[in-house]
């Protein structure tokens, strides 16, 4: 019998598209409300790019790098207990914010997706209350959701997290400084038709979904300001 181990697969041999993973934690007795989740999300996917380990000469730069240069496309999980434990081996990044917890992963292609993450459930997350905003901070980052397509928690949390990441991208170096000084501060708001206009209206980026999901490809799904 051989003792050789199987080699892990090559995720740049890979035909199918990359994702970067989220996880939220969704206990029974304690769920998180949409706009914390919205904005741990955010948190997370910012806090995992600019983490040492992402840059140029860090351990995760060569798979970022590589998802980051394709489509943004995130797939958003939920996990409870011994599920939710599991993952914290997989690299990656957590936030606590608000009451929520969100976990994003270093991104791989979708047909490698680790065995613990593939156990928790996608679609359908959906908490029962919206929950308030965070209350703005200097140097932070504003998010609002659209007002006029129904997005579950699951969704916008993806959208948030596309949303951050564009505006990390466009940031000139002294406003992105001012933001990592904050803590990376995230505020989603949900506003009604007329605060969406008025958002759409002062946007410095906006989220154009893909249409893998929920609502129509093109759908204008989120914008933020800084």
């Amino acid at each position: 019998m051989s003792d050789s181990v199987l080699e892990a697969p090559d995720p740049f041999a890979s035909t199918q598209p990359w994702a970067m993973q989220l996880a939220i934690r969704d206990e029974r007795a304690s769920r998180p409300t949409h706009l914390a989740v919205c904005e741990a999300a955010a948190q997370a996917v910012v806090k995992l790019l600019t983490d040492p380990r992402s840059a140029p000469d860090g351990e995760w730069y060569p798979l970022v790098h590589h998802w980051a240069s394709g489509p943004i496309r995130k797939v958003v999980r939920r996990g409870r207990g011994i599920r939710f434990t599991q993952v914290q081996e997989l690299a990656g990044v957590e936030v606590e914010h608000a009451g929520a917890q969100v976990r994003a992963f270093v991104p791989g292609p979708v047909d490698q997706v680790p065995a613990a993450l593939t156990k928790m459930q996608v679609g359908g997350t959906e908490m029962p209350e919206e929950g308030k905003s965070s209350e703005p901070v200097a140097g932070g980052l504003t998010i609002a959701l659209t007002a006029l397509t129904p997005m579950t928690t699951g969704k916008a949390a993806a959208q948030s997290g596309h949303a951050a990441q564009l505006a990390l991208m466009s940031m000139e170096d002294e406003a992105r400084l001012r933001w990592e000084e904050s803590g990376w501060a995230v505020r989603v708001v949900a506003p009604g038709e007329a605060g969406w206009a008025e958002a759409v209206q002062r946007a410095r980026v906006a989220v154009h979904d893909g249409g893998f999901t929920e609502v129509a490809p093109g759908t204008q799904t989120a914008v933020a300001w800084w």
